[in-house]
């Protein structure tokens, strides 16, 4: 049988709305609501730092750079997608970690990666300005910022977290600030510091055996120098290292090491050093 070439009196061109329409009817009946995202999207936020998410190789050197433990409370600032965050908490099982980001995409989606990940007891995040937020209480910082951020926050670092605290930085180094560690992975650098104790200043220091003297000490960063003086003599200090809220230094060929907590200094005892000295700050 031959077929038969079908012609219709409707105008051409007809087809392709008509059936559209039929879809569209199918589709989003007159009765239907329209569907609803469960996460609407959020208005644009300006950013000082755009979103760069660290390689994967880089989050694990970093954390071993800080020698992250069990008892650790690690900020990170940036978090973006809170890869740092969580993998604190999942392969180094710190007690907590907390993601600082500016834009409320990143930590919507941060919150989503923590809770694949089942850690988000433990892996928090919040948005807003991280010149606005007390981080304090971190015994790791950790960051992926610009130059000028770095170096904005370099006087936070140093004045509000404890001495000791470990500062890991992706990329990017804090000015003067010299790192006690520098790597490269995969093309990538990798910067760790220790936040030092404040001491520069004058300091009475009180031997065992009744002798006192008076420690002058200038700082910048972690690099100490200074002068013992002592009645009728000034030794200038020699092999002085300070490392978080350690301190070393001799006198005359005498080994001095200390523990500093605020205004004060007692002695350690760690191997040929002087014992039981201990200072105050004037």
């Amino acid at each position: 049988m031959r077929a038969q070439t079908l012609r219709s009196s409707c105008p051409p061109g007809w087809a392709i709305p008509f059936f559209g329409a039929l879809l569209a009817a199918w589709l989003f009946p007159a009765n239907a609501a329209p569907f609803e995202d469960p996460l609407p999207p959020l208005p644009p936020v300006r950013l000082d730092v755009p979103y760069v998410p660290t390689p994967h190789s880089v989050v694990r050197r970093m954390l071993e750079m800080a020698e992250v433990q069990p008892d650790d409370y690690l900020v990170d600032l940036g978090s973006g997608d809170g890869r740092i965050v969580i993998a604190a908490v999942r392969d180094w099982d710190v007690k907590s970690a907390h993601g600082i980001d500016l834009d409320p995409v990143r930590v919507r989606e941060a919150r989503a990666n923590a809770r694949v990940a089942g850690v988000e007891d433990r892996a928090t995040f919040e948005e807003g300005d991280l010149f606005e937020k007390d981080f304090s209480a971190a015994t790791v910082l950790t960051m992926f910022l610009l130059p000028g951020v770095n170096l904005r926050l370099l006087p936070v670092i140093q004045e509000t977290l404890t001495p000791g605290t470990r500062v890991v930085s992706h990329a990017f180094d804090m000015g003067d600030w010299e790192p006690e560690q520098r790597e490269m992975v995969e093309g990538n650098y990798v910067f760790l510091w220790i936040v030092p104790a404040r001491v520069a200043g004058s300091w009475r220091v009180s031997v065992d055996d009744g002798s006192e003297f008076t420690l002058e000490l200038y700082q910048t960063h972690q690099n100490i120098h200074g002068s013992a003086v002592m009645p009728g003599r000034v030794f200038t200090l020699e092999d002085t290292l300070l490392r978080g809220d350690q301190i070393r230094f001799s006198i005359d060929g005498q080994q001095y090491a200390g523990r500093i907590d605020g205004d004060t200094m007692q002695a350690l005892d760690d191997g040929d050093v002087v014992k039981g000295w201990h200072a105050r700050r004037l």
